[in-house]
């Protein structure tokens, strides 16, 4: 049947300009998401040149050393894939072959599915997540606390990522968590309470920052002693990671008041040198595929 509608003669003359060609597929024996073995993308180390498989991000660090203490290695890294390309924005990211599949499949996971993934391969831990005991599994949340929040207040402020021009005109950015959120009690508006201002903004002051940093250090030295793993375990936690990524950070940040805190501690200095080592051993390089 004609179609009632016809394209008026100027227009055909216009498009027969620029006609439209299709062609047949070109066959490839490589998938889009072939992968022979887990590949975690991280953040770049602080010398690419002559890389030394630790990411200079302590978020991919944290999960770098969770995996590499749970026992496994052989784990490939790459750095070339910039966080846009990740789930969420965020990095890092786990590409992992699928269980039983035979045509290299993978499927790609976020940061809070590692673990799972992890526990995938080795077993799970039990419900004591590899602690001596239930209080000591408790008082790990109070630890992480002071990590996450003294801690990392401190290296945020004092040892910031540098800025890009990317990473400020990127529509899409994830927003990161502020200082302010991770100071407890947290810092005072940078209005006063007799202001006819509304607060707004926050006062951080450095030295109570400093301060309490200070304090975080030589709390988690004195906890530390000469155990072999934090709080005492048998076998390293996730609390080991995490400790591990803070002190590898701050022994090469930048800011002398940050390290040598850190360095005046020959425990914690040896502690971390002794994990680096599992944590290097357990990773390669691949380059861009």
């Amino acid at each position: 049947m004609a179609s009632v509608f016809t394209l008026p003669k100027p227009l055909h003359h216009l498009f027969s300009l620029f006609p439209l060609h299709t062609y047949p597929p070109v066959p490839t024996t490589l998938k889009a998401n072939a992968v022979t073995s887990p590949t975690l993308w991280v953040h770049p180390p602080r010398n690419t040149e002559e890389p030394d498989l630790l990411s200079s991000d302590v978020e991919c660090l944290k999960w770098q050393a969770y995996i590499a203490l749970r026992g496994l290695s052989g784990i490939t890294l790459r750095w070339d894939i910039s966080p846009d390309g990740a789930i969420e924005g965020r990095l890092p990211n786990l590409h992992a072959p699928l269980p039983g599949s035979e045509d290299g499949g993978g499927q790609l996971l976020p940061a809070a599915s590692i673990a799972d993934w992890v526990d995938g391969q080795v077993g799970e831990l039990g419900p004591l997540e590899g602690y001596v005991d239930e209080a000591a599994k408790d008082e790990s949340r109070a630890w992480v606390s002071l990590l996450e929040g003294n801690v990392h207040a401190a290296l945020v402020l004092f040892h910031p990522k540098p800025v890009t021009l990317l990473s400020v005109i990127a529509p899409f950015q994830p927003v990161a968590p502020t200082i302010e959120s991770m100071l407890s009690p947290p810092p005072p508006p940078l209005t006063g309470l007799s202001s006819i201002l509304p607060a707004y903004g926050s006062r951080v002051d450095r030295t109570i920052v400093l301060e309490r940093y200070k304090e975080a250090i030589s709390s988690l030295s004195e906890r530390l002693g000469t155990d072999r793993w934090f709080l005492g375990s048998s076998v390293p936690t996730a609390l080991d990671a995490l400790l591990f990524a803070y002190l590898h950070c701050l022994l090469h940040c930048k800011d002398n008041a940050l390290r040598f805190e850190v360095t005046r501690r020959v425990n914690l200095v040896a502690w971390e040198r002794r994990v680096q080592s599992d944590v290097r051993a357990a990773f390669r390089h691949t380059k861009a595929q």
